[in-house]
Order: C-alpha cells, then structure tokens, then sequence
C-alpha cells in the first residue's frame, strides 16, 4: 500500500514534487514499483517546475529502459537524462550565472522489485526504513556545513552537467514500512516520534501522511512539506513469478512431422534433434515466410526450470537489435502451444564453416571474430551476458553475415533480480570454451564472454585449445595459477608475434588482467599494439615443454654416462 501528501505550507509556493506508479501488467515483475520525491531550493523561481520534471520524467523514462537493465543502471541513466535536461534549461535562464537560480531539486527515489529496494538519492531530501520499530535512515544528506552553523546544498539535480548519484540496495521483508520525506517534514520530528506517527493503524494511507505532514507543521515546519509511505504487505518470491506466463497456459506440442500444418505452420523438415529439444524448418502459413521453430523434447516437459529459459531465448532475441543476433519474429496470432520462433539463416554453424573450408586465414578470422565481438557488444549493452560461445552456437549465412545463436545460458541483469533466467555463475556453457572463472563458482562479466572469444579465436587460428583441457580440471585458485598459456605460435607458425601477444592478454587467468573493452581486444587483432610488436618467438620450453624436457633428459643421462666413463 502507498499514500502521500504534499502541501506549501507557510511558503507562497510548493517547489515539493512527489508521485509514484504502481503496473499491474507484467511490469510490476520486470520493472517494479517506483516512488520519487523532489524539493526545489527557495532562490530559484523555476524549482518548482525542476522537482515535477524530474519526478515525471524519472517514472516515466524507467519504464521506457530495457527490461534487461538492472534497476541500478536503469535508474541511473534515467537520472543522468533527468539532470542534462535541467542543466539544460537552466543555461537558458537566470541559472546560466547563478546555479541556486536555476531549474534545480534534490530527488530521491524507491524501486522496490522482488525481494528488493533500490534507493537513488542526490541532495537532502530522505528515505526511511521502519523495521521491527527500528527507524533506518537510508540515504545521506548532500549539506555542506559551515563553522558558522550555515549550510548549503552540495549535490542536486540542475547544478551541473553531471550529477553523482548515491545508490544502494537493501533487502525486503513484509512489514517494512518505507518513507520518502522533504526537509520540511524530517527536521521536525524526533525519530521516537516520526516511529510512533508511521505506526499507528491507518485504513488510508494517504490520510495518515496528512496527518503527519499536518503534526510536522505545528511543530514549527517553515518549508514545504511532502511524505510518501509505503507498507510492503507481501513480496514476490522468485518462483511465484514468471516472465512468461505461458508456463502456465500452454500446453506442449504433439509429435511434429514433416508436411503437417501446425499452430499456422507448415514443417518442412527437421533441422536438429537432441535430448533437449527439436528444431524445425516450417513456413508460416500467413506470410509464406522460413521460420525456424523449436519445441522441448518430452523427457524435458516436467523441468519447470529448463522451460522458463527455453521460452526466455525468444525474450531475449526480441530485445536485442543487432545483425549478427538472431532474431526472433514478430507473429501477431496467439500461440496454442509451448514453442518458439526465430528467423531461419540460409547458411551454416561455424563449425560446419571450418570443416567445408579446412584452415582459414589469417584476415578471414578476423572478419569472422569481429562480427560475433559486435554482436556480444549488443549483449553486454543490455547488461546480459551469452555464455556460451563455441562453433556450433555461430552461423554464418550466404552472404558473410556471421550471427550468435542460442541464448539457453544467458544472463538478463533484470531478471536476475526476480530469480528468473539463468545465474551468472552458473556452469551453464561448453568447458573449453568457458572462462576460469566460472569453475571457481564466481559471477561471470563481459570479460568472461572475452575470453570465450579470444579462445574461439584461439582454435580457428591453431585447431588447438590456450591452455589444452586443463582449466576445467583446475577447481581452486592454486591450481589455476598453475596453467600455463599455450603460445598459439609454433617454429612453422606465419601468425605474427604481436598477435600472440594480443590472445595471451585476452586469454589470462585473472580477468582483471584482460583488455578493459572487448573492442580493445578485436582493435589489436587487425593493429600491431606496440606492447606486443617486438616480442620475438617463445622460448622452446612454451613451445614445445615435451621435446624441451626430453632434450633435457637426454643430456643428463649422456652427462652421466659419460661420468661413470671418467670413473671407470
């Protein structure tokens, strides 16, 4: 439940702002529930206009963000529009000489999603937690204080281009009462009796924060006063939500054969069959257009978990816009069935690639791996991360165009909010390809799908693997300080040094040791990097460790024979 009240109070004008918008669609699950206050500062004659501005704007641009954003990023993006756009405006008037005159407020602001609240803040209004008649205050007051007792703001929305947010996130739980207040309320309350007046039995919440608001008044308020309650009653348990209702509505599909019309389909014939699931060419019947359809297999009908990601990979494919992403259709008739549909790619896996056309080159190598570098940079800008990158999950069509497939392990930031979809630490991808990392039981990050890359690019080059098949033998941190990097040169090699160089960055153990940016690691691929370009060959003993120690063991062991000789 939600109320608020807001009021002038002694003051000509209200400059205080709040609102909040509580979905009763799908959004309440992939976006939350957002409350926002803002209190314009006095010397302006424009605050008033900043603080709606910027509540309005904020409940209404984070909504509009991907739902594959966390709320953390989603917020502060949407803050950082808020505050240019007021920055804006102000250099236009009065404020252009004199910020304090300007379009400018403090903001503050609740998502409360799942078992969440995230709290964003910049200037002096509050936000409260009241739990078990303990009063939490959540957020820091941006004051500056002088040794004269005065003050001034130090941080608000307007004031500059760019604005420092304060961000944090605490846990929920039923019976917590959250309040959002302006100065004008906060400063004349003792915090035993804001506890008191926020406990009180209340049918109407919006009545009991008049009333608060009220009681802050005869204690002597001079300033706006603004109060948001919200009384969390329930809260949404990960595995009572789901993205996709269709779990529930849906039954599976009957056996499919090729020539049958099915759900508007017609199969034209198998693509691929495995104990996961089946994948069909079909045509759709309304826009004569190849579609690729694929179903769970029934062993995989029971597995509550494998089918939310199953029906995912189409949410996902339809969020992200990038040539080298699969896609998925847009069919406007209902589904009848659990199934899902993506764009049908005239042409062939990776793997498929290399086997029609033997050793590729250096220059075609690049091409390739620069393309599936873009289409992970569309993954990562949606905070997701794919996984699982290997030959077999990289087509590419008739024409070049190389495209990422298969998103059965992706990360989505925002669902791992609500416990939906896939973890990012789980051992979800193909071993020889998955970073160290992920072995360890730690999150994975950009830079894991990095170095899935720089391995992938690693193999097309040499048929061989950085580090063989020892990283997913390696479960502990001493033993992965152990592996040793394969050079992808050998004596016979023509890959140039500072190549090598480039994958032995991309491909290191301790991610915090590769490139910061993807597009770092594909820029030195195609540009000697000056780092790497006067590295001569390895040293024997990492080219070739075996005939290294062999050598080795056979001038030992003629040393000593020729010891005993002399002995003799």
């Amino acid at each position: 439940m939600i109320g608020q009240h807001s009021c002038a109070g002694q003051k000509p004008i209200n400059q205080d702002y709040a609102a909040f918008h509580y979905p009763n669609n799908y959004l309440k699950t992939t976006k939350g529930i957002v409350l926002a206050i803002a209190d314009g500062i006095t010397p302006s004659p424009v605050s008033d206009v900043a603080s709606k501005a910027a509540v309005q704007s904020f409940i209404e641009d984070y909504y509009s963000t991907s739902e594959a954003w966390s709320v953390e990023t989603s917020g502060k993006r949407v803050i950082a529009a808020v505050n240019a756009w007021l920055y804006a405006h102000g250099q236009k008037s009065e404020g252009r000489y004199s910020p304090e005159k300007g379009y400018v407020c403090t903001f503050s602001a609740v998502v409360l999603k799942g078992a969440e609240a995230h709290i964003f803040h910049v200037g002096d209004s509050r936000v409260y937690r009241l739990r078990n008649q303990s009063l939490e205050q959540l957020t820091n007051d941006h004051r500056q204080w002088h040794a004269e007792g005065e003050s001034y703001l130090a941080r608000a929305l307007g004031i500059g281009q760019d604005v420092e947010v304060d961000y944090r996130k605490v846990s929920l739980r039923e019976g917590d009462i959250f309040a959002l207040t302006t100065d004008g309320v906060h400063e004349f309350f003792t915090a035993p009796n804001f506890v008191s007046q926020l406990t009180k039995n209340a049918d109407d919440i919006d009545q009991q924060a008049q009333q608060i608001v009220e009681e802050a008044q005869k204690n002597g308020s001079d300033d706006n006063l603004t109060l948001q309650i919200a009384q969390v009653h329930s809260i949404d348990k990960p595995d009572s939500v789901k993205v996709s209702e269709q779990l529930e509505s849906l039954p599976l599909p009957p056996v499919l054969q090729e020539g049958q019309t099915f759900d508007g389909f017609k199969i034209e014939r198998q693509l691929h069959l495995s104990a996961r699931s089946q994948v069909f060419l079909v045509t759709d019947s309304a826009s004569d257009q190849p579609l690729v359809l694929k179903v769970p297999s029934v062993d995989m009908s029971e597995n509550q978990e494998f089918l939310e990601r199953f029906l995912l990979e189409e949410w996902i494919a339809r969020r992200i816009n990038s040539i080298h992403i699969l896609k998925a259709p847009k069919i406007e008739r209902r589904k009848n069935y659990l199934y899902t549909l993506a764009e049908y790619v005239e042409g062939k896996s990776l793997a498929q690639w290399l086997d029609d056309n033997g050793r590729p080159t250096l220059d075609q190598i690049r091409d390739i791996v620069e393309q599936v570098a873009r289409g992970l940079e569309a993954f990562h800008r949606l905070e997701m991360l794919h996984q699982d990158l290997r030959p077999e999950n990289i087509m590419i069509d008739d024409k070049g165009t190389v495209k990422i497939i298969d998103f059965g392990s992706t990360t989505v930031a925002g669902l791992q909010e609500i416990g939906q979809g896939c973890s990012n630490n789980e051992m979800l991808g193909t071993a020889l390809y998955m970073a160290p990392e992920y072995f360890l039981s730690e999150a994975g990050t950009p830079a894991s799908d990095q170095f899935s890359l720089a391995v992938l690019t690693y193999y097309l080059l040499s048929g061989r693997f950085p580090y063989e098949t020892h990283i997913p033998k390696a479960l502990s941190r001493s033993a992965q300080k152990q592996l040793n990097y394969q050079p992808v040169r050998d004596e016979n090699s023509d890959i140039p040094a500072w190549v090598d160089g480039t994958l032995r960055k991309a491909l290191q153990i301790d991610p915090y040791k590769r490139y910061e940016q993807l597009s770092e690691f594909i820029y030195d691929l195609r540009h000697p990097n000056p780092t790497f370009l006067n590295q001569a060959k390895p040293p024997l003993i990492e080219r070739h460790p075996v005939s290294f120690w062999r050598t080795i063991s056979l001038i030992l062991f003629a040393t000593n024979l020729y010891l005993l000789y002399l002995l003799q």
